[in-house]
């Protein structure tokens, strides 16, 4: 059963970190690329950052270039998304999603990925 697993939400002040995980299960990360989401009440689901199967190239939304960074650690099955100098606007449940191979478009496009994890709450405020 392919399952998908996010944590490492919470609160935090603005300015702080988190790191979130996504924790796949079910089949080997390896093979898919990852997408980072994170969706505000009454907001669209919003593409956050991508890194890819076959060479972990990463791509950033503008609006959090610079102060997130993914990765992945295929021996862990895991991929993460570090998030620095959080703010207000950044709170969000933040979901994780799996496309098998690599995307060579839409790779903050949530329609582009197969598999969701339940999402983590996110909320930044002091």
């Amino acid at each position: 059963q392919v399952q998908l697993v996010e944590s490492g939400g919470g609160l935090v002040q603005p300015g702080g970190s988190l790191r979130l995980s996504c924790a796949a299960s079910g089949f080997a990360l390896d093979y898919y690329s990852i997408g980072w989401f994170r969706q505000a009440p009454g907001k669209e689901r919003e593409g956050v950052s991508y890194i890819s199967s076959s060479d972990s190239s990463t791509h950033y939304a503008d609006s959090v270039k610079g102060r997130f960074t993914i990765s992945r650690d295929n021996a862990k099955n895991t991929v993460y998304l570090q998030m620095n100098s959080l703010k207000p606007e950044d709170a969000s449940i933040y979901y994780c999603a799996a496309a098998r191979g690599q995307l060579r478009w839409g790779m903050l496009i949530a329609t582009r990925y197969n598999y969701w994890g339940q999402g983590t709450q996110v909320t930044v405020a002091s």
